[in-house]
């Protein structure tokens, strides 16, 4: 925690995204200067980035962290996230509701007790930073209780947190049900005493539609119209078994798009992890309802859910807005680095060759826009907060080595996604407070 009362400049290698890189020709898309720096104001927000040379005065005589050659970029966004199950990661499962069964609602249980959601909670905020992550789109547990310390540490540190209170019914332990009444009288205390309360937003948060009866789908839709500016968050057609159970569960529903759909739980701040067995239908109602679909490649493998089309769900004729996630602990690494390799190796499965840029671009301003925070963070852009990470592209041996051959700005991202983990992380800011990672030298 270094900043001070005035600010701080941070030099390095800066990098940050003005527009879509997969679509935007690069010299609009991308700005990068290769000896830049970003000025700090007081109160944590970016006041100026540019070439160091071009440095204005009045910011030259304020404490500096020189990063060198080391890449200053946004910090990243993680949009979907399981706070409950950060212990989780590598827990073996037959499948998804198997997995559910055996580890991951005995673990949730555990959080009844708010003294160990609140330990939890550290622990849980020190892995996103530690990784590079600096704001987060996380499930939190059916506990009312787990939820607030959640908030209540975020809020402490100043981290953008979007989150809320699990709602789920049926078909899960006792323990983890609450009743439409309660899920909903719980989730509007909630939205009053945490939603936009610093940098904290409120996610109207549905398990997924089998632990939810018609009567609490009608309560969390209710609650969105009521709070148009919170977001909703679930999940949605991750694997096979899940979509059966969702059809008996549900006879009446054209497919499991149409399940939340009629309870309107579908638009622009609407966000759906995994989306990896999607008809054509509906994409089209997603695309038209503007709501976003979070690939989560890490954890889609290791569950052994299938592979998502980044081709057929954001087809260009009614594209669908497409999020990136670690989606821990279904997801194997908390590492959006990780994240982005291997979204990679899924597309080039599928016959597509995303550019470092694009992907990078998804995991900051992508997942910002997603987010409907673009304006706040995602970029390194003036009146932004200052949300960074610090990337040293030869953090390791290998990473050095492979380093050694990049030709350009695109190699060394590239190198970054494949190779790179929480070791390539030098430093993370939020707010403009260094809160991870060594001081770079005198302060």
């Amino acid at each position: 925690m270094t900043a001070g009362s005035d600010g701080r400049v941070i030099r390095g290698a800066v990098l940050t995204y003005r527009d879509d890189p997969a679509v935007a020709e690069p010299d609009r898309a991308v700005r990068f200067y290769r000896n830049g720096a970003v000025a700090i104001s007081g109160d944590g927000r970016i006041v100026w980035r540019g070439h160091a040379g071009r440095l204005p005065e009045r910011f030259r005589a304020l404490p500096s962290d020189d990063h060198g050659e080391a890449l200053v970029l946004p910090g990243f966004i993680d949009a979907h996230v399981h706070f409950p199950q950060y212990r989780m990661l590598a827990a073996p499962g037959k499948d998804l509701l198997d997995w559910l069964n055996r580890f991951t609602f005995p673990e949730e249980q555990r959080y009844a007790s708010p003294s160990h959601a609140r330990a939890a909670a550290e622990v849980f905020l020190d892995r996103l930073v530690q990784h590079g992550t600096t704001a987060a789109v996380v499930f939190s547990t059916v506990h009312r209780s787990a939820a607030e310390v959640l908030f209540a540490a975020a809020e402490r540190r100043g981290q953008a947190i979007v989150s809320g209170k699990t709602l789920m019914d049926r078909n899960a332990p006792a323990a983890l049900c609450d009743d439409p009444e309660s899920g909903a009288r719980d989730s509007e205390a909630l939205i009053a005493r945490w939603h936009r309360r610093g940098r904290l937003r409120y996610a109207i948060t549905v398990r997924f539609a089998i632990t939810s009866t018609e009567a609490q789908l009608r309560e969390a839709g209710a609650l969105a119209a009521r709070h148009p500016d919170c977001h909703v968050h679930s999940h949605l057609s991750e694997s096979a078994g899940e979509i059966e159970f969702m059809r008996r569960l549900f006879p009446q529903a054209k497919d499991y798009t149409d399940v939340y759909d009629r309870f309107g739980l579908l638009g622009p701040r609407s966000l759906y992890a995994h989306g990896i067995h999607l008809s054509e239908r509906e994409c089209a109602r997603l695309s038209e309802s503007g709501t976003v679909v979070v690939h989560c490649p890490t954890s889609n493998t290791f569950l052994g859910s299938g592979l998502f089309d980044a081709a057929h769900v954001g087809r260009s004729d009614r594209p669908v807005r497409i999020g990136i996630a670690t989606d821990v602990g279904g997801g194997t690494s908390y590492s959006m680095l990780y994240t982005l390799g291997e979204a990679y190796k899924v597309a080039i499965l599928g016959g597509r060759t995303p550019g470092a840029h694009a992907l990078f671009h998804l995991a900051t301003r992508g997942n910002a826009m997603n987010l409907g925070l673009d304006d706040e963070i995602g970029s390194l852009e003036p009146g932004r907060w200052a949300d960074i990470v610090v990337l040293d592209p030869t953090a390791t041996p290998v990473l050095e080595a492979r380093h050694a051959l990049s030709e350009s700005l695109e190699d060394t991202l590239f190198a970054l996604a494949i190779l790179g983990d929480d070791r390539a992380v030098r430093a993370t800011y939020i707010a403009g407070r260094r809160v991870w990672g060594a001081a770079p030298g005198p302060e």
